[in-house]
């Protein structure tokens, strides 16, 4: 009969392996290679097709902490189909890549790396044309490794306001809408610089919900948060008179008109842009239930919905 430490000893043991499941499920490389696939001369992605060979260049673009993982993934799939690429990636998050560079960068302020980083790939995008297939992948911490700033603004602009806005308890969804109309490759800007290029987007959820226009401020999605809201958002928080003086007016110009939204669904950028999310908390969730009924366990999923400090949340 197995005594009390023993007990606790198997039970730990569980804990972990449980863990490592829910972790194994969403391992970016495997999370792309589950939807991402080469058959003959076909490139399967989801339920849609590509024919690499159609395309002019295959590029690989993207940010986030898990886009280096991702882009050797597609490496793997796709080897020198891929003519080159760019990811930019929190410092010290990389991955040996051969045809796809990495620039490293701050997160979650951002920084001049950053900056350079973001530059390159507007530019490389900008350059493709309609025969040419962007592959981008996008993760958690894909906002801040991409902070190129809207015209008028600059980066000590953006840098002191995600600061306070990460101080003052604005949610990731109030985040994520003052990043993207601050930005100039935010918001679905990325697909309207790719325009008319091809546009496929590997996302890896770190947003509760997984709204794709959320995840990293959704470069390449159809944005629906307005100037108005970001007006609103500052109203609530009372930080109007804390921001920067240059964003407050930007906000303004563009509640106005006098400053072009960001990219709606009737873009005509979005009929060629596809985006895919390749693996989320949910999934993880399940995978760590399925390991915890295999070793025995009675289970129940609370829900993947949750948000707040751990601490609370765990005691709750």
């Amino acid at each position: 009969m197995d005594t009390e430490p023993n007990v606790l000893a198997r039970m730990r043991k569980d804990a972990e392996t449980i863990f490592t499941a829910g972790l194994s499920a969403v391992e970016p490389g495997k999370s792309v290679e589950k939807y991402c696939r080469l058959d003959g001369s076909r490139f399967m992605v989801g339920d849609r097709v590509y024919d690499p060979s159609t395309f002019r260049n295959l590029l690989v673009v993207g940010a986030g902490k898990a886009a280096a993982p991702m882009a050797k993934a597609l490496e793997r799939i796709l080897g020198d189909r891929i003519q080159s690429g760019l990811i930019t990636v929190k410092h010290g998050y990389t991955a040996p890549l051969d045809r796809v560079s990495i620039v490293e960068a701050g997160h979650p302020v951002p920084d001049a790396s950053g900056l350079s980083g973001a530059k390159a790939i507007l530019n490389l995008v900008q350059q493709a044309g309609d025969n040419d297939l962007i592959l981008c992948v996008i993760s958690g911490g894909g906002s801040a490794l991409l902070p190129l700033p809207a015209p008028g603004l600059s980066l000590q602009d953006k840098q002191e306001t995600i600061r306070l806005l990460l101080s003052c308890g604005a949610d990731i969804h109030e985040i994520n809408t003052i990043r993207k109309h601050t930005s100039a490759i935010k918001g679905g800007r990325l697909a309207g610089a790719a325009h008319p290029a091809t546009v496929v987007t590997l996302i890896l959820s770190d947003v509760v919900g997984d709204d794709l226009d959320v995840i990293a401020s959704g470069p390449t999605v159809p944005d629906s948060s307005t100037f108005g809201d970001c007006l609103a958002i500052c109203r609530r928080y009372g930080i109007e008179n804390r921001l920067p003086e240059s964003v407050m007016e930007h906000f303004r110009a563009g509640g106005s008109g006098r400053v072009p939204e960001t990219p709606k669904p009737d873009h005509p950028a979005f009929n060629r842009t596809q985006n895919l999310i390749v693996g989320s908390n949910i999934e993880a969730v399940l995978a760590a239930r399925q390991t915890a009924e295999n070793l025995g366990y009675h289970t129940l999923v609370l829900s993947s919905m949750i948000e707040g400090e751990t601490r609370h949340v765990a005691r709750v």
